[in-house]
């Protein structure tokens, strides 16, 4: 061996060492940040409060959220195909396989369409809030889906819904009128969180996810265990998450009533067997009405007359309870807290952190005082206006349900069906559908392997 040769292999062999030496410092570091969570911190004497470090973001940009979103589209597609025209329950449990892992694990959990809610309000409401292109299209494309093919976002690409979906092991039908009185929860949300995001206040969408802790692996111990309580109850009450929490849900809903085309139960007729009536764990399946043909007409009139009535007092109540909870609401605002605290500091030694941090950067307090009362306003006519909301959605729920819609075959409730297919398996004329598909693709393979056993000749 040549002194040249000898050289070369020690300087090989010394720039491996040396990556595998950084390699070794930065496994060591990553560890030791992700276990900093695990010790218990020290005590301080003073009024000291360790902030709460918030972990790392996804990589924003074409390579981050670009790609994600590309990924949202092409499964969007894939979960339409699988659910309504190629009507295969094993298509669309791969893609929510394969949404769990990206977007729930991979992904952390953001960007999300859920909590995109609490930023398209900041958006338009707040003034000077920067709204990234990308978090407006993941917050549009599956809505954008909906008013085509119904909630095939639910069925399979969302990692919330997705999880919940693969963990369903003896569901219970509940009965309709808990569903009706439960699916009021999330409207009370959708417009909590957009009057909390579009005052400043808070992200109530983000707090009230069960799933964020548990598909980034880290967080408090009461944030897992009020997400493994979720997958445990899920496995009895299928998506309770999504039925009773969801905020997206609500928006969803509205589109996929106005969906082009929908998931259907049976491939071509509907014989009215009565065999996927429990199929849905979700009571999603409307029934045929022939037992409400015989009610007078009269009833029926009275009833709808009643509720357009009640709509605008449950208007009235929820705006005066929207004002009333307001500065429940207003005490949680950061620019308020602060102004209180700032208020109260004076001469008292123990200035809180928020009073001592205005004053060091020199701020003056009257105003903060006037930018404090100017969010109290603010605060206030969003809950007048979020309270409103809640009533004429309750009062439009309740005109909804009075009203009796002739059904003559069984079908799908467009705004609560989430596309997942599992009804396809009861209907007997899809399962005709099967056993001629494999009829065919049994002839087609005979015809083949009888023209090569046929002489050329």
């Amino acid at each position: 061996m040549t002194r040249g040769t000898g050289g070369k292999r020690l300087l090989g062999f010394a720039d491996r060492f040396e990556r595998l030496r950084i390699l070794s410092a930065s496994l060591i570091f990553s560890k030791c940040v992700l276990a900093g969570g695990r010790f218990p911190k020290p005590d301080f004497d003073t009024q000291y409060v360790a902030p709460v470090v918030p972990p790392p973001l996804p990589a924003s940009g074409l390579h981050g959220d670009g790609v994600a979103l590309l990924v949202l589209g092409v499964s969007l597609v894939l979960t339409s195909y699988f659910a309504l025209y190629r009507r295969s329950r094993r298509g669309v449990v791969a893609v929510g396989v394969f949404s769990v892992a990206f977007f729930g694990f991979i992904r952390e959990g953001c960007i999300c369409p859920v909590g995109a809610v609490q930023n398209i309000a900041a958006g338009v409401f707040l003034p000077g809030t920067v709204l990234p292109w990308t978090i407006v299209a993941f917050f549009v494309l599956p809505l954008l889906f909906a008013l085509f093919v119904g909630r095939v976002f639910c069925a399979g690409v969302c990692p919330l819904g997705a999880v919940q979906e693969l963990l369903v092991l003896r569901p219970v039908q509940l009965p309709r009128w808990l569903q009706s009185g439960l699916s009021v929860i999330p409207l009370t949300l959708l417009a909590c969180a957009v009057w909390f995001a579009g005052t400043g206040t808070a992200l109530p969408v983000c707090r009230l996810d069960p799933f964020v802790a548990f598909f980034r692996l880290s967080g408090a111990m009461s944030a897992l265990l009020y997400g493994a309580a979720f997958l445990v109850f899920g496995a009895f009450v299928a998506r309770p998450y999504c039925r009773f929490l969801c905020p997206y849900g609500v928006l969803l809903d509205w589109c996929s009533r106005l969906s082009w085309r929908h998931l259907s139960i049976t491939p071509d007729e509907c014989v009215s067997c009565r065999l996927c009536e429990g199929a849905c764990p979700y009571g999603a399946i409307l029934g045929t009405t022939e037992a409400d043909v015989g009610e007078p007409r009269i009833r029926g009139v009275r009833r709808l007359r009643t509720m357009l009535l009640l709509c605008p007092l449950l208007v009235v109540v929820g705006a005066c309870a929207g004002r009333v909870f307001a500065p429940v609401a207003a005490r949680m605002h950061p620019t308020i807290q602060q102004a209180r605290e700032v208020s109260v500091s004076g001469a008292d030694e123990n200035v809180p952190l928020r009073a001592a941090a205005f004053q060091a950067q020199g701020g003056v307090a009257d105003e903060l005082r006037v930018r404090a009362q100017t969010t109290v306003g603010r605060v206030r006519a969003g809950g007048l206006w979020a309270g409103a909301f809640i009533g004429l959605m309750v009062g439009l729920k309740l005109v909804g349900q009075s009203l009796r819609r002739r059904r003559e075959i069984y079908e799908p409730d467009r705004g609560t069906c989430v596309s997942c297919g599992r009804c396809f398996a009861s209907c007997p004329r899809e399962r005709l559908r099967w056993g001629a598909k494999e009829d065919q693709e049994d002839g087609e393979g005979h015809c083949a392997e009888q023209g090569a056993h046929e002489d050329p000749s």
